[in-house]
């Protein structure tokens, strides 16, 4: 929204200067996004009137001109503009004079001619980007007078950066009433009297499509004088406001739209047929619009026609066919109120935009159209002439305006500042909002060009807006502020983070709506969690698995050449739990899940290049989790290596899985290899033991290696536990370091072979506690797993 500063205090003009004025403005939520002066600065430009012109002597294109500037001495002035003439008022800049640019004015010859002076035009005073010859004023100019006065090009020219909601701001009257109520200025709308009709012509009016548009107003004017010139003031307006002037008809409609905001079109009323109708399009039919674009209209779109054809896109832009001309003597002019759901996107649809449709799809004041007919029937009297026929109104249901209630309690908690209940009436009245008191509730009935206020926090910002929110003090905030408790038998979150991290894996974010494939491949979820409104197809549902993110960074570090990553995520997945907390229905517990892909070490001179393997990964689990010691048991996962997966226990208890991905997925999501993950529980990892104290034996260790023969499909970890939890008490470490298959054990047998470390605190152990430590564990491995001593 463009306009002059001075046409608005023609409606209020309050005690504040131009820099003030922006500042009220935009603190009320009327941003001020741009101010500009009319014309640059300069100097020493009256007004001049020419009394006589000759011929320069010297050059053809050239004359010499006879200027009085009221000083009571004629200047001689050389001027090659194509208008000069006797007779005319024109800008004259004197010699001392500096002109936008940096021209500066002096005595001087011109083809051996004295010239004192320079007879201007608007673009060498900065007001045009273009001119055919000098800038012609008005013969009421006072000859002598500053132009700067004259012309009021002091005047700022303000741009409002206008929110959407705020459609009433979009006319001079709605930003006049703004400023009144923050001041307290009154304003001065303009007085608007019926136009007592003089003919009897008039044309039916038929709302075909009453809910896009309930309300349409309209009347003939006839006789009038199209070709009659926009008045000065009229057109300096609508320049000031980014419009540039057409005709007088034109020009009307327009400035009657920026001066009170509703729009208006007028037809040229011999091409009309019948009654007007406001109905909606037949898909396929079209229309030629102003802008000479001709459009294939769909049904959703309102059109203005007569009985034969569509006159008018409604309230976006009217048709070539019925346009006004110089040549319209008669015209059909309307205001409407048409429903913003029927304007909205049609003039984007076709790749316009119009003056009108902006105003229409934000919201027109219905309770203003037919005051803006009768505005703008009066001034095309005035200035056009002619005689205005009786006015024609179709009314259907127009949009109702409920109360809206007002908590003075709860302007406090929202503003945090207490607003006593005179204060609150005060803004009200300020606001021209009415309202009446219910106990000790507001009841606001919103005014039908405030399309804005349909809530109790609409009034709130009202509120706020016209308090000041400078005036609103910003209480610094207070709170109890104490570390959060922290045991020994929990980590921090970033700890945990960090030993991941010192292992050589690279931290991750995902976002926790997945593939819905992803799901099924990885989880075997057949029933994931959808998401009502998911931000892309292909990401419908919520995890339960962190593995297909993993997966799709590992494919764009391979897309990108990047042959080895490290990898992991933590963060939440979601499961059904009838349940559920904090959500009832659903599970959301933390998870972190890491990836191993590409050689176990970088490429490197000190030791051969070999492919990450499952115990690389376990192991970097087994010092996430120490000193709680996990046991690996063999398991199925749907992600997983059948034969190459295990299920990770801690104190009795499944905290997670851990394997090499199934060949199925590897295939099916083209990696060359097979990557290694694990996935456990976040509370299980960040869970630590108390530090307890134990004695260092300062005597030396007894290390005895023992080789046993099982059977083949027996499990490891049931056979170390055993050991673990029989073992004498000098016995310290039990660890295996060799399984061996092939000749010289016996088929379906395997060889394990046992590393014991043992110790004792106050004295050096003997070899015959030794040889009965050692007896103990066989024994008891021969008598549990059937075990043999390998020879």
């Amino acid at each position: 929204m463009k306009f002059s500063e001075s046409w608005l205090r023609s409606f209020v003009d309050p005690a504040c200067s131009g820099g003030e004025f922006s500042h009220l403005l935009t603190m009320a939520g009327l941003e001020v996004e741009e101010e500009e002066t009319v014309a640059p600065a300069f100097d020493k430009v009256l007004v001049a009137e020419v009394l006589a012109v000759e011929k320069h002597p010297d050059a053809e294109r050239l004359n010499v001109c006879r200027v009085d500037v009221g000083s009571g001495e004629t200047l001689q002035i050389v001027c090659g503009a194509p208008n000069a003439a006797a007779g005319i008022k024109v800008p004259c800049a004197l010699p001392g004079a500096e002109l936008p640019g940096g021209f500066a004015i002096k005595v001087a010859k011109v083809r051996g001619v004295a010239s004192s002076g320079m007879l201007c035009s608007a673009k060498e005073l900065g007001i045009a980007e273009d001119a055919a010859g000098l800038l012609l004023l008005s013969d009421e100019a006072l000859v002598g007078e500053d132009i700067r006065r004259h012309l009021d090009l002091d005047d700022r020219l303000l741009t409002l950066k206008l929110t959407p909601n705020r459609a009433d701001c979009l006319s001079l009257e709605g930003v006049a009433r703004e400023v009144a109520a923050l001041t307290g200025t009154p304003a001065r709308l303009t007085q608007v009297d019926a136009v007592e009709p003089t003919i009897s012509r008039a044309r039916d009016l038929v709302l075909d499509a009453p809910e896009a548009c309930p309300r349409y107003c309209g009347r003939v004017i006839a006789g009038v004088d199209a070709a009659a010139p926009t008045p000065t003031w009229m057109s300096r307006r609508l320049e000031r406001s980014g419009i540039r002037p057409i005709s007088a008809l034109v020009d009307i409609t327009n400035y009657v739209m920026l001066e009170v905001g509703q729009p208006l079109h007028a037809f040229d009323d011999s091409r009309l047929h019948g009654a007007i109708h406001a109905r909606m399009a037949r898909a396929g039919e079209k229309i030629t619009l102003l802008n000479e674009q001709t459009v294939e209209l769909q049904d959703d779109v309102l059109l203005i026609a007569d009985e034969q054809r569509p006159l008018a896109m409604a309230g976006v832009m009217g048709g070539e066919e019925s346009g006004i001309s110089l040549d319209t003597r008669e015209l059909f002019l309307e205001a409407a109120f048409f429903a913003p759901t029927a304007i909205a996107g049609r003039a984007r649809r076709h790749g316009f935009v119009s003056d009108a449709a902006h105003r229409f799809e934000r919201g027109v004041d219905f309770g203003g159209t037919r005051r803006a007919l009768e505005r703008a029937t009066r001034l095309v009297l005035d200035i056009c002439g002619g005689q205005a026929g009786p006015v024609s109104e179709a009314l259907a249901i127009l949009p109702e305006r409920p109360e809206v209630r007002l908590r003075p309690a709860r302007v406090a908690k929202v503003l945090g500042i207490r607003l006593g209940d005179e204060r609150i009436a005060e803004l009200f009245a300020r606001l021209a909002l009415p309202f009446r008191r219910d106990a000790d509730d507001f009841v606001v009935t919103p005014p039908s060009y405030r399309f804005d206020l349909e809530i109790e926090e609409d009034l709130i910002e009202e509120l706020a807006r016209l308090h000041g929110y400078e005036n609103i003090p910003a209480v610094v905030p207070t709170g109890f502020l104490a570390m959060l408790p922290q045991t020994e038998q929990t980590r921090p979150l970033a700890r945990v983070r960090q030993i991941v991290a010192d292992c050589g894996y690279q931290e991750v974010v995902n976002f926790a709506f997945v593939d819905e494939a992803w799901e099924r491949d990885f989880a075997d979820n057949g029933e994931p969690i959808r998401l009502a409104n998911p931000i892309a197809s292909q990401l419908s549902v919520m995890r339960s698995t962190l593995i297909g993110g993993l997966l799709a960074n590992l494919a764009g570090n391979l897309k990108r050449r990047q042959a080895r990553a490290r990898l992991f995520e933590t963060g939440r997945c979601f499961f059904r739990d009838a349940a559920g907390e904090p959500v009832a229905g659903f599970r959301q517990p933390w998870k972190l899940t890491a990836l191993a892909y590409g050689t176990a070490v970088p490429e490197q001179w000190g030791c051969a290049a070999r492919q990450v393997d499952f115990f690389d990964i376990k192991g970097d689990l087994e010092r996430l989790l120490a000193p709680r010691v996990a046991s690996f048991e063999k398991t199925a996962h749907p992600a997983l290596h059948p034969g190459r997966s295990a299920r990770v226990v801690v104190d009795g208890k499944a905290i997670g899985f851990i394997g090499e991905l199934h060949p199925q997925w590897q295939q099916k999501y083209e990696l060359p290899q097979a990557p290694v993950i694990f996935e456990v529980d976040l509370d299980a990892v960040v869970m630590a033991r108390r530090a307890q104290y134990a004695e260092v034996s300062r005597q030396p260790p007894v290390i005895r290696d023992i080789a046993i023969v099982v059977d083949q499909r027996l499990d490891l970890q049931p056979l170390i536990d055993g050991m673990i939890a029989n073992r004498p008490e000098i016995v310290r470490e039990i660890n295996l370091f060799d399984v061996y298959v092939g000749r010289g054990v016996e088929a379906g047998k395997k060889s394990l072979a046992f590393r014991i470390t043992m110790q004792d605190t106050r004295k050096t152990l003997q070899e015959v506690e030794v040889d009965a430590a050692m007896e103990h564990l066989m024994a008891y491995l021969q008598e549990t797993f059937a075990a043999q001593l390998r020879v």
